[in-house]
């Protein structure tokens, strides 16, 4: 599969300005982070890009006084493990009982659950906000013997998690055939036989049986499209936990899922990045 990197230029750079930039990036195609001096280095899938969208989406930076330029390469074949082993992906220890690695490292702390991620070009590593949010809330749910989907899964890293925590069957979708390939070499390196990886969106949970779980890290306007399919496949009781969207996106999520029939139950908010969990409600109930 061939990729092109964009190097991103962020003046004046802050911390906030590339987070928001990833953000916007990953809602064009581009599928991995790497931060460096003065931006990031963001990878797309060149039959996915498209550079009039990408100067639209620089040019409407929503951070007033920041500029931003960028240069594209076609970066040689490369040990990708080893590009993520130099430039980001070190041991990252969640809520003191997750510590997630890869298999490169040989020296990374003890915990409870331990997660081994070899993420290659797929995003879900952990040390982002979202994911590290859905973590610590699957840390503190009930997932034994409970079915669990993880829609957009990337690493399958919370499809691990939650089977490590006892849900059984769990189904994995991303609409990346790498991502699914990624997948399942990491749910081979954790030993586990549980989780069933299937390509493609949410058009595939038409008529499935309804999930006790499900986990949804993706973004905003994916998840106000998606919520109707993911509604269709809970049953009263039925728990979702989103992320992938800034604090001021949760009354629209909110909304929507309560217009759905669900009951808003909480959020979790790290550097403006927000999760939420909502439940499914039983038929007349007050809401």
């Amino acid at each position: 599969m061939k990729y092109f990197e964009v190097t991103f230029n962020v003046q004046p750079y802050s911390e906030t300005a590339t987070d928001v930039l990833s953000a916007l990036a990953a809602d064009i195609g581009f599928e991995s982070f790497v931060e460096c001096e003065k931006g990031m280095k963001a990878y797309i899938q060149q039959a996915l890009f498209d550079e009039d969208t990408l100067k639209q989406t620089v040019g409407n930076f929503p951070i007033p006084g920041t500029a931003i330029t960028y240069t594209i390469d076609e970066p040689e074949d490369k040990d990708w493990n080893e590009e993520w082993e130099k430039n980001f992906f070190q041991p990252i220890v969640i809520s003191d009982r997750c510590v997630i690695h890869s298999t490169f490292h040989k020296d990374y702390p003890k915990a409870e659950y331990d997660i081994v991620i070899n993420p290659q070009m797929a995003f879900g590593t952990g040390h982002h906000e979202t994911t590290s949010s859905i973590i610590a809330e699957l840390l503190d749910a009930d997932l034994s013997g409970k079915s669990v989907l993880d829609m957009g899964c990337g690493t399958s890293i919370l499809a691990i998690l939650a089977s490590m925590r006892g849900a059984d069957p769990v189904t994995a979708i991303d609409i990346d055939d790498w991502c699914v390939n990624n997948s399942r070499d990491n749910i081979a390196l954790n030993r586990i036989s549980n989780i069933t990886v299937e390509l493609g969106d949410a058009s595939l949970l038409k008529g499935r049986k309804p999930f006790d779980v499900i986990i949804a890290n993706i973004n905003r306007n994916i998840l106000l499209n998606d919520l109707p399919a993911y509604a269709a496949c809970m049953h009263p009781g039925s728990e979702i936990y989103m992320s992938g969207f800034y604090v001021e996106d949760i009354p629209a999520i909110r909304e929507k899922g309560e217009s759905l029939g669900m009951e808003f139950v909480h959020h979790r908010e790290k550097r403006n990045w927000a999760a939420v969990k909502l439940v499914m409600k039983n038929p007349g109930s007050a809401g």
